[in-house]
């Protein structure tokens, strides 16, 4: 069946500010569980990605902070929320002063979710699916991901690409809170911040989310 995406979402969640980040609301659900069988049941796909857009992820919230903390790394630059989810980081980049901001992710809920949030908010964000990883992007001066090291081949694929596009000279940074993949060379230490969690996908109440900057030369 077709999915009437943002109509979903508006009837599915609410709109609550981000725990360290208030400046910022996002829709949100309450539970992960049932949201998730309940799309797998309207699409009829048992492998239906879970609604990640759903809830604000560790390393996005330390990134969106740190952002917000520190606009000089994407003011008046053209920024681009890589696996952007709810968009929070675009979002705050928006906030934070960039001169534009793109948010992309291959998930269509995730996609109005984003562009929701960025209204919500009152910021102007353009929301795109999937990036080509063979490619560094046009018209990008910074790239921003939060939490993309959860998954073996989410995070291969993605370090890759994001190192493609540091030696290009596109500044990335990295929200991390110590995910089993999460690049271990390459990548300097900006800062560390302390990030209370959601626990419907996090198993502690806080995390320490890593802020890498990929270098350059590697």
């Amino acid at each position: 069946m077709t999915l009437d995406a943002e109509a979903f979402i508006r009837a599915r969640t609410r709109l609550a500010p981000v725990p360290l980040v208030p400046e910022i609301s996002l829709l949100g659900a309450q539970a992960l569980e049932p949201l998730w069988k309940e799309l797998e049941a309207l699409s009829g796909d048992p492998d239906c990605p879970p609604p990640f857009w759903a809830f604000p992820w560790a390393g996005g919230v330390g990134l969106a902070r740190f952002v917000l903390d520190h606009p000089e790394h994407v003011r008046g630059k053209r920024v681009l929320d890589f696996a952007s989810g709810s968009g929070l980081v675009g979002i705050a980049a928006a906030l934070a002063g960039a001169k534009q901001v793109a948010a992309c992710d291959i998930d269509p809920l995730a996609q109005a979710a984003g562009q929701l949030n960025a209204e919500a908010n009152g910021v102007s964000v353009t929301v795109v699916g999937a990036v080509d990883f063979k490619r560094v992007p046009k018209g990008v001066d910074v790239i921003l991901a939060g939490d993309v090291c959860y998954d073996h081949l989410m995070a291969h694929r993605s370090l890759a690409w994001l190192r493609l596009c540091a030696a290009a000279g596109v500044m990335v940074l990295l929200g991390d809170p110590a995910r089993a993949y999460a690049p271990q060379d390459g990548v300097e230490l900006l800062a560390n911040v302390t990030v209370p969690t959601v626990l419907e996908i996090e198993d502690r109440e806080e995390r320490e989310v890593s802020i890498w900057h990929f270098v350059a030369s590697i």
